[in-house]
């Protein structure tokens, strides 16, 4: 790898100023007791700030919704004490030049009743299920798709209060934005199922709400995927038709950035072009999006469906990225396993220091660094 002027341009949209193109990616790590983000955990954050990163996206945080959790030890963004914590992360993230967004989570089906501290709460879905045609979770009704988007508006504003730089809802992987997204897990025959445009009604809705809570000029990021961790082969659009006819209605909610997640972000998202899913989203709306997948190593985080452990992988070239940054195909990189293996690898690739990354390993998720 070699430095390159691209990535480490700086980028301004309305208020968001960062000092190059590279986000850390949000990544769940699961130590966060009593879902509070405690001292460890603002120390993790400062060190990617210290290292380098432009914009960080801290790992899924959640609502205030009795059943927005599905993991034990996430943390919550809501509390008084959790909140704290949060703005200690702020405080540190910003004594070292970064930027820092929360991303707003809300697991839908993925939560399994009995998580605690919750209970014996089910998972909420469109229509019951987690996976299609399974209905084993609780169906929301238009009550709870009401309280829903409430809980993500109130987060927003509390990141704005906190001092946080921006915002993301978390649209992607299966978990609750996306199964309304998903015909497969949205078979609903109200306004919320049906049609690609209805079936983003309730996406819509969470933006224009978090829209409304932030004003007008507080960054707004969505994240969201083709694939789903029930599914590594679904897909939202087919064509570029399709995701125009997806995106516009979000895009013109109030969603700033789109935060296209994919598991390889050098592959062409339709036949006929080498745009990847960032690529085609930033064309589409006009825009910044973010790229992700894989950035800086040698293999994705899961092979192959039906596998449960990430993989080893080594450092990579970065030359097809950059290529791509250069030719303007997206705006942001976010990098994730990357940046928990090597804390500082922003300064390592700025500096031509490549031989001195790390390569990521399964275990660096069992402890926070």
């Amino acid at each position: 790898m070699s430095r390159d002027i691209t990535l480490f341009t700086p980028f301004r949209y309305g208020p968001l100023e960062l000092a190059n193109r590279i986000v850390m990616a949000p990544m769940t790590r699961n130590k966060s007791p009593g879902n509070i983000p405690g001292e460890d955990v603002v120390e993790y954050y400062r060190r990617r700030a210290a290292g380098g990163v432009g914009l960080i996206i801290t790992e899924g945080t959640c609502i205030d919704h009795i059943a927005a959790s599905g993991y034990p030890d996430v943390p919550y963004f809501h509390g008084e004490e959790r909140l704290e914590g949060w703005r200690k992360v702020v405080e540190a993230v910003h004594a070292e030049g970064g930027k820092i967004a929360p991303q707003l989570w809300h697991c839908g089906g993925m939560r399994r009743a009995g998580t605690p501290p919750e209970g014996d709460v089910n998972g909420y879905t469109p229509s019951g299920m987690n996976m299609p045609g399974k209905v084993n979770r609780h169906i929301m009704s238009r009550q709870d798709i009401a309280d829903v988007v409430r809980a993500f508006a109130q987060g927003a504003a509390d990141a704005r209060r906190l001092g946080f730089d921006a915002v993301e809802i978390h649209g992607a992987h299966g978990y609750l934005v996306d199964q309304f997204f998903w015909e497969g897990t949205n078979q609903r025959d109200d306004e919320y199922g049906g049609s690609l445009e209805n079936r983003g009604r309730f996406a819509v809705e969470v933006v224009a709400a978090v829209r409304q809570a932030v004003g007008p000029e507080f960054p707004v990021i969505l994240r969201w995927s083709q694939w789903k961790q029930q599914d590594y082969t679904a897909r939202l659009a087919t064509s570029p038709a399709e995701l125009e006819r997806f995106l516009a209605p979000l895009s013109d909610a109030g969603v700033d950035i789109f935060h296209c997640s994919t598991r390889r972000f050098w592959e062409p998202e339709f036949e006929g072009s080498n745009l990847n899913l960032a690529g085609w989203t930033r064309k589409l709306t006009g825009k910044p999006a973010i790229t992700v997948g894989s950035v800086g190593l040698s293999a994705d985080f899961i092979p192959e469906p039906g596998e449960t452990a990430f993989r080893e992988a080594e450092p990579a070239s970065l030359d097809e990225l950059l290529r791509r940054l250069a030719a303007q195909e997206f705006d942001l990189v976010a990098v994730g396993r990357a940046l928990i293996a090597n804390p500082e690898w922003a300064q390592l690739v700025r500096d031509s220091r490549a031989a001195e990354l790390k390569p990521f390993s399964p275990d660096l998720l069992g402890q926070l660094v």
